[in-house]
């Protein structure tokens, strides 16, 4: 090796141990000493504490972190440290409990005693030194604690460039010596913020490389004393972590959800201002917001007026923000938010006809009546037409078509959905003359002479060329009640002999739409989404909301008014148009666009039973989105009211308060909340969750921050 060899060879040296005693100065310091492990296994490590060193770092909360290492503080020697030694790690640790020392019961008999003493005495504790003397004083001072090992930090070469070393976290316990002294420091402020803010480094080309967000601080307990010396360490999480994954928010009503909400809407929406990326991304958001929280200012929050804390105006919180990055929807107007869009369609448009049907089948969706079910199978599906009548086939087709359309029609008029102005009924060459002729001169038994008149009525009617809407609704009742008549029977034999294309002049789907018209039920309910009608749009709002979320917007959809079998048929509509639209781009071999959908009050939409069913979107998103580039947040109270499978295949967790031990217990099966069960189940402070994230490989108990604009 010649002179420059080994000169690049030195500075390579020396800028690694310049790294990895700068990187171990950060997270050890003298002054934060507190005990040393007496005894550790793979999962735990007993600490003996003494109360002087306790009180000098303001003491060890429960689920505080601690970190045990062989390394020795070299602030004042600088002496070399080599990181390829074993001992050259860091082993983090999680206080859980106190541990008997194994002189504890002596210690408890002594103290015993010593109370003793001093009862009845009130000015005086049995440690007093007129009780105590000062040598057992010290002694007893000793106390065991109970940690878990979360992991081992330690440094390694950079597989990209092996002159530079990365920080890594592994999240076991690779090795131990029972026989080996451990010095064991709390982490300080500074040390903490790397600690909790440490990044898995294989998410590095995940992640994107863009910034990472504050969501707010470390909070180790209810009992939150700023002289634990933890006050204000940020925690921070990197939102692309949420694109592509599923996210669970659970807690009690009135513990943060909400907020918790706005804060990782808010992050995901500045990813388009991040200063570290070229070309920012732009992620489409929507929420569902069965409550009105986010797309109106908020009655709770204090100082709405001065701090506009809808999540509708999180564009302000960037002076790059543009007002129409942010586009809510709801089915009523509302006072506050002039510039809402209405999510209707016009029901009569024959190019939304079919749209409207759906709309109207979500209405139906639990309903079991045999004529409804079948109504429902009823599509509109636009044929070729053609007016040549000697092209028989299609031009069957073509009449038969407007024939339902014009029942249909007639049958939103009688469900009470305004008919546009300029729409009149079309009868020609729909109805055949014979037909008409046998209606007119039906004759029934006597015990069905309300329904022949009501035929009768109905023939004379559909001679008229130009009948009303309402007319018409009757006709087609009347109509229904001549299909089940022996004339029809034979009229309709002579029909097929002398038709080309061999089928019935009545159309299955148009007997379907007809034997609605003689039930006052099935109109009635159809009516309940007659608010989403007008004449003034001709266009889907689905699609109008597809469009603006791949353009990269935030979209609110307000919930909190209408039915609510309305706001689930159309929830479930743009969820459906949502999921094909990037399902069809990944299968032509183009990168959907990444969108995020925040699902509230989940329990109404997602399973909690054992079987996924396939056919229900919100399931197929939840089972499939990933890889369509569909990340979802679902937010609950209950963690076994979301479907097993859901909860084993999500990568981020933030936890509130739950308040019993059946929530609890099915929160313990995944990664480390175990060890928080009782601590969330007692602490109700709002906004105190114990956060987990894909690229943060440990659970982090963070005070969230307020959502501000």
């Amino acid at each position: 090796m010649n002179d420059l060899e080994k000169g690049f060879l030195e500075e390579e040296e020396n800028f690694q141990s310049n790294f990895a005693n700068k990187w171990f100065q950060t997270l050890i310091q003298a002054e934060q000493y507190v005990g040393a492990v007496y005894s550790i296994s793979y999962e735990t490590a007993l600490v003996q504490i003494h109360d002087h060193y306790r009180e000098k770092v303001g003491g060890i909360p429960s689920l505080s972190f601690l970190i045990a290492t062989r390394i020795k503080p070299n602030e004042e020697n600088n002496e070399i440290i080599d990181y390829t030694l074993e001992d050259s790690s860091i082993i983090l640790l999680r206080v859980m409990d106190a541990a008997q020392l194994p002189n504890s019961d002596e210690a408890e008999r002594i103290r015993v005693e010593s109370a003793q003493r001093v009862s009845g005495e009130i000015d005086k504790n049995w440690d007093d030194p007129a009780a105590m003397d000062a040598r057992t004083n010290y002694l007893l001072s000793f106390a065991g604690v109970e940690c878990r090992v979360i992991g081992t930090f330690f440094l390694d070469e950079d597989p990209d460039n092996s002159s530079r070393l990365i920080k890594r976290f592994g999240s076991d316990l690779s090795n131990y010596y029972p026989n080996q002294g451990l010095t064991v420091y709390k982490p300080n402020a500074n040390a903490l913020k790397e600690i909790v803010n440490y990044q898995d480094t294989a998410r590095r080309e995940d992640l994107r490389n863009h910034s990472r967000v504050v969501i707010g601080d470390v909070r180790y307990a209810s009992t939150n004393r700023g002289f634990q010396e933890i006050s204000n360490v940020e925690v921070s999480i990197s939102p692309a972590d949420l694109l592509e994954q599923k996210t669970a928010l659970f807690g009690m009503t009135r513990t943060g959800k909400s907020n918790t909400t706005k804060i990782i809407a808010k992050s995901v929406f500045n990813l388009r201002f991040d200063p570290k990326v070229e070309k920012p991304p732009r992620i489409g958001q929507i929420i569902f917001d069965p409550n009105g929280e986010y797309a109106n200012e908020n009655v709770q929050d204090p100082n709405k007026e001065k701090n506009p804390s809808a999540l509708k105006n999180v564009w302000q919180s960037n002076p790059n923000g543009k007002p129409e990055d942010v586009v809510t929807y709801g089915i009523l107007n509302h006072p506050n938010d002039p510039h809402r869009r209405l999510m209707k369609i016009n029901f009569y448009d024959e190019d939304m006809l079919q749209t409207g049907k759906e709309i109207i089948n979500g209405v139906f969706i639990n309903e079991t009546s045999q004529y409804i079910r079948n109504f429902v199978q009823v599509e509109f599906k636009k044929p070729i037409q053609t007016e040549n009548e000697f092209d028989s086939e299609a031009y069957s087709t073509t009449i038969r078509y407007k024939r339902r359309v014009l029942a249909y029609r007639a049958l939103l008029k009688k469900a009470g959905f305004p008919v546009p102005v300029q729409l009149k009924p079309n009868l020609a060459k729909l109805f055949n003359r014979d037909l008409i002729t046998l209606m007119q001169n039906v004759t029934l038994a006597p015990k069905d002479q309300d329904k022949e008149q009501a035929i009768i009525t109905a023939g004379e009617t559909l001679t008229n060329s130009t009948p009303t809407w309402d007319s018409l609704a009757t006709a087609f009742e009347g109509l229904f009640y001549f299909l089940n008549t022996n004339q029809y029977t034979e009229f309709n034999r002579e029909y097929i002999r002398n038709s080309s294309t061999g089928e019935s002049w009545a159309d299955p789907d148009l007997v379907r739409i007809l034997e609605m018209f003689t039930f006052t039920k099935g109109a009635n309910q159809m009516g309940q989404v007659r608010n989403q009608h007008t004449e003034e749009t001709n266009t889907d709002f689905a699609m109008d909301i597809y469009r603006e979320l791949k353009d990269g917007k935030l979209v609110i959809i307000d919930q909190s008014s209408g039915e609510p079998e309305v706001n689930q048929s159309s929830a479930e509509r743009i969820m459906k148009e949502i999921f094909h639209k990037n399902q069809q781009e990944f299968r032509k071999g183009e990168i959907p666009q990444d969108i995020l959908i925040y699902i509230e009050e989940a329990h109404n939409l997602l399973p909690s039973g054992s079987d996924l069913e396939l056919e229900n979107i919100w399931v197929r998103t939840a089972k499939e989105g990933a890889k369509y580039r569909l990340g979802m947040v679902y937010v609950t109270q209950e963690v076994s009211s979301i479907q097993k499978n859901i909860l084993k295949n999500t990568a981020n967790w933030f936890i509130g308060h739950l308040n019993n031990s059946d929530e609890t217990r099915e929160l313990c099966k995944f990664y480390d909340f175990a060890d928080f069960e009782k601590s969330i189940r007692r602490a109700q402070d709002r906004g105190f969750l114990r956060v987990k994230t894909i690229s943060n490989l440990f659970v982090v108990p963070v005070q969230i921050k307020k959502f501000e604009v």
